[in-house]
Order: C-alpha cells, then sequence, then structure tokens
C-alpha cells in the first residue's frame, strides 16, 4: 500500500513515482491520505472515495457579474469524475498506491507553465463533455506537451475562468481555519474581453457596450494559450494548488458531513456586498492583477479576492487611501500613505467626456498602477520596479521594460521658493512634464499619453481607442491599497502616533515658566517696542 519498507517489493515504477512526488515534499501527506482512504483488504481506494476527495461541491454560489449561465453548476458536479478518468488509472478493485501517486504527480509535478496550462484546458474540456455541453477543444495526444487546437467562444472562456477561479477559492478556504464559505463568483467581464481582442477576431467588438452571453466569436486555441502565458503567468498553477490542497485536506473532508460543504446563501451574499459595493478593487480586479505576478504581492492581492464574510473587515487594514472617503487631493492622500514603505497598488477611476451624447452606456474606465515601494515627495521620478494595468473595460498589464527607471512621480508643493517649480501631481512613466500617466494635484483630472513618450512600462494602450495626442478626463474616484502586510501596516501607525505627539507636544505651552511678569515674553515685547535701541545684556 506504499508504506511498506521492503526495497525488495518496491518495483522500479513505484520507486520513480515516489522519487517525484518526494522531490515536491508531498510524499507524507500521500501516504496519510491513501492509508485513510484505502480499504484494508484491497489495498486500494475506491474510485467513489477518489471522487469525494477532489469534488466540488457549492450549492447556491453567489456571482457578481448580472447572471451565473446555467453550465456552470453542471460543471462543478462532473468536475470530480472528470479529473479522476483523465490522471489516474483505477484497476478492478480502485486506484492503488502507485496509480494514486502517479496520478498525484500528472496534476502537481514540477512543469513548464505551458504543460500546467494544457493539463488545465485537459480537465475543462474532459467536465464539459460530462456535463454535456459543446466544446471545440482538440488534444493531439495525451502528453502534458501535445499540441491543442480548436477554439473557444466567449461563454467558453467564461466559465473556464470561472472554474479556475473555484479551484482557487476551494485552496485558500480549505486552508483557512474559517473554512466553509459559499462560492462567490467574481465579475471577470473585462478579462474575457481582454482575451477576445488579443485576436483579430475580437477587434470589433464593442468593449462599452459588449453582451458576451451567446455571442458568436470563435477565439483560436493557439491564440488563447499564448495570452494567457503573457498575461496570466501563475493562472496555469491553479490546478496544481487546488490538486494539492485536497491532498492534505482529504482525511479532515472524510470525517465531514456533504451537507456542510458549503454554507448558506445569505452568507455568501453578505460576504460579497462587504467587499465589492464601494470598492474600485473588486474580487475579479484583485484577482486578475494577482495572476500576473509570482511573489508576496499576489498573495497579499489574494487576500482581498478571496475574503470570507468572518474576513471581510480585515480589508479596511489594506485600504490607505479611497478620495470619497479621505477627501480629494495630494494632500489628503499623503496624510494617509507616508510612512508605508512597501508596495502600493493606486486605482484611478474615471468617465470620458461626452460619453452619453451616442450611447447610454457609462464609459467608465479603471487604471491601475503597482510600485514596488512607497511614496516619496520628490521633485525627481524614484522607484525600482512597477507595473501599470489598463483595468476596466479591457484588462492588460504592461510590466517594466529595464530600460529607463522612471516609475513614480510624487511631487508636493515646496516649502520655499523654487525659481523653476516642477509640477505638482503624481505621475507615472515618461518623462517629467510629458508622463504616461498623471494626476494632478486637486485630483480632479488624469492626463493619459500614448506609450511612445515612455521607455520605463512595457507598450500599449491604457483606454480603449486611445490615439496620439494626450487624453483627458475626469477622475471620478481615487483608492490605494497597500500590499505589505500588516506589520508594514503597523509600523506606519507607529511613526502616525509618533509624529502625533510630537506635533501635539510642540503645541503645549509650560505656563510655570510665565508666572513671573519680568520673564514673560509679553514684557520682553513690549520693551522691544518701546526702546528698541537699547542694550541688553544677554544672559549665558
Amino acid at each position: 500500500m506504499g508504506a511498506s519498507s521492503s526495497t525488495e517489493s518496491v518495483s522500479i515504477e513505484q520507486r520513480e513515482a515516489e522519487s517525484i512526488a518526494a522531490s515536491s515534499g508531498a510524499l507524507p501527506a500521500l501516504h496519510t491520505t491513501f492509508c485513510t482512504l484505502a480499504d484494508p483488504n484491497s489495498h486500494s481506494i475506491s474510485l467513489q472515495s477518489l471522487q469525494k476527495c477532489f469534488s466540488l461541491t457549492y450549492k447556491n454560489p453567489i456571482c457578481e457579474a448580472p447572471s451565473i449561465p446555467d453550465a456552470f453548476p453542471d460543471l462543478l458536479d462532473h468536475f470530480g469524475s472528470a479529473m479522476i478518468d483523465l490522471f489516474f488509472m483505477p484497476e478492478k478493485e480502485g486506484v492503488s498506491w502507485v496509480g494514486f501517486v502517479k496520478g498525484y504527480n500528472k496534476c502537481s509535478a514540477r512543469m513548464s507553465s505551458s504543460m500546467s496550462l494544457n493539463n488545465l484546458l485537459r480537465v475543462f474540456s474532459a467536465t464539459a463533455r460530462k456535463a454535456g455541453l459543446p466544446l471545440n477543444l482538440e488534444f493531439e495526444s495525451d502528453d502534458a506537451d501535445c499540441k491543442i487546437s480548436g477554439f473557444l467562444l466567449p461563454d467558453d472562456v467564461l466559465l473556464f475562468f470561472w472554474l479556475c477561479w473555484t479551484m482557487v477559492w476551494d485552496s485558500r478556504n480549505l486552508r483557512s481555519s474559517k473554512m466553509k464559505a459559499n462560492l462567490c463568483l467574481p465579475d471577470i467581464n473585462h478579462l474575457v474581453i481582454s482575451a477576445l481582442t488579443s485576436s483579430e477576431v475580437g477587434s470589433n467588438l464593442n468593449v462599452w457596450n459588449c453582451n458576451l452571453s451567446g455571442l458568436d466569436v470563435q477565439l483560436p486555441a493557439g491564440k488563447f494559450i499564448s495570452w494567457v502565458l503573457s498575461t496570466l503567468s501563475s493562472l496555469p498553477d491553479c490546478f496544481s494548488q487546488f490538486v494539492h490542497a485536497r491532498i492534505l485536506s482529504c482525511v479532515t473532508q472524510e470525517q465531514q458531513d456533504d451537507s456542510e460543504s458549503s454554507l448558506s446563501s445569505e452568507v455568501g451574499e453578505t460576504s460579497t456586498s462587504n467587499l465589492c459595493v464601494s470598492s474600485l478593487l473588486s474580487r475579479g480586479i484583485a484577482w486578475a492583477i494577482s495572476l500576473t505576478m509570482r511573489n508576496t504581492i499576489s498573495e497579499e492581492l489574494s487576500r482581498v479576492c478571496f475574503l470570507t464574510n468572518m474576513e471581510a473587515e480585515e480589508t479596511d487594514e489594506n485600504l490607505l487611501y479611497r478620495s470619497s472617503l479621505h477627501g480629494r487631493g495630494l494632500n489628503r492622500l499623503w496624510s494617509n500613505v507616508e510612512g508605508y514603505q512597501a508596495p502600493l497598488l493606486m486605482l484611478i477611476s474615471s468617465h470620458l467626456e461626452g460619453a452619453s451624447e451616442s450611447s447610454n452606456t457609462e464609459k467608465k474606465c479603471i487604471i491601475g498602477v503597482l510600485t514596488h515601494q512607497g511614496f516619496e515627495n520628490k521633485d525627481t521620478f524614484y522607484g525600482s520596479s512597477g507595473s501599470i494595468y489598463a483595468v476596466h473595460p479591457v484588462f492588460h498589464a504592461y510590466s517594466s521594460t529595464g530600460k529607463e527607471k522612471n516609475f513614480v512621480y510624487t511631487h508636493l508643493h515646496a516649502t520655499g521658493y523654487e525659481p523653476h517649480p516642477k509640477p505638482v501631481g503624481i505621475g507615472f512613466g515618461g518623462t517629467a512634464g510629458n508622463e504616461r500617466i498623471f494626476i494632478d494635484e486637486d485630483f480632479a483630472r488624469i492626463t493619459v499619453r500614448h506609450h511612445a513618450v515612455d521607455k520605463t512600462y512595457q507598450h500599449g494602450f491604457l483606454l480603449p481607442d486611445q490615439g496620439f495626442l494626450p487624453f483627458e478626463a475626469p477622475i471620478s474616484e481615487v483608492e490605494v491599497w497597500g500590499l505589505g502586510g500588516g506589520r508594514i501596516k503597523e509600523r506606519q501607525n507607529k511613526l502616525k502616533k509618533r509624529e502625533e505627539l510630537f506635533t501635539e507636544q510642540r503645541r503645549k505651552i509650560d505656563l510655570k515658566t510665565f508666572t513671573n511678569w519680568e520673564d514673560s515674553p509679553e514684557k520682553m515685547m513690549m520693551d522691544m517696542m518701546s526702546n528698541p535701541n537699547a542694550v541688553r545684556r544677554e544672559e549665558r
């Protein structure tokens, strides 16, 4: 059953499989799970037990998008059985120890991103087939690095992203102490539209008023794979993370009743409304940005994505500034972000002027900027790394090029006289006075210039239909989120308290030193005014 200490009875196939699993550190967990799930007589796991271990049983999911496609619940119902059929090799009595380890290795062993994405698409295709959904993907062979042909429709892309989201949601909730939470599906239309417009077939889409449901646009599989690998680099990892998390929790899951697999729908509605009603950083936006990187910043963003109802209040610690809450302007921003020396995410929302004249659709744009350090009051550019994002209505990510380091420009009014004053405001990319993104000091307007002026960030458009001329728009909302973790926030709070203490001490007057009229400052001022030329001895 895999636990035998006899080296003679261990086959070469078993040794190879165990060696691969051991390299990822999962072998002890696999032993424990297998011993718990396996039948002591047959020394194998029944298909029913294994399917239960990997099933996604979420009832009444909550959706931030207008509606949930009818096909999605069927997709979740058939996920477990489709996955077992693909990666595990059942024998007559079930899945043996070798088959169990080899199946895990196929799902979670170290492999390239392209191979992981192929596995993910293969699971999606097999699940859709079992659920009776038409999917036009064809796999050249059973190998993880095989060529995939065919195409995806917009509805297919949406279901694929939601299946990936559900796997990550499940993995994170299994790791949480509050592990039971209702599934909340984010609005990810900006990701679907981005995938479609990455190919010529979606170049004519009206991104402002695009109804994706039933849209007959065929996105070639090769184009979709290239877009995912270049834009959402960590998306292929969601399947292996899900498998690993389920292996670790399978023992405890066996001891729980199926009826406890999800909370009531009322709980899910509460968790959604707490986070997403008034925030620019919705779950879908936070998830999209987190998928563009693999670091601690991604983990902090994921905390915002996958909060449960009981954790929703913790987001207040991440939100450093919101213009509608703290007031508009650079000075108001500075009083909230000063001293926070860690990565920051700024989101700027604007409405394109004149949009209502030609269409009833509100043309709302959101641009994001991720800095890897806190803001500083300088009249020159600074920073070591960062990224800028077109967030809504189409998602695009532009990281640093390495050619220049004009990442951030944050300049307040100078305290003294400046013969040649520098622009007051916040800028990203470009050069002084010719920034790629510039926000004025009152947070009234944002200026976005063509990427030709910028050598710091990768080229690409931040706004739909953006031309070569600078584009200005009124700002609706500005948010800044701290992504440095709890310790950085505590350090900033200590600095703030220290500054407040010093300020309060400077305002206080020690009245004991002024009880004598001869020593009072009032008498000194009167004496100087009465005879300013009088010689006074300075007492030392």
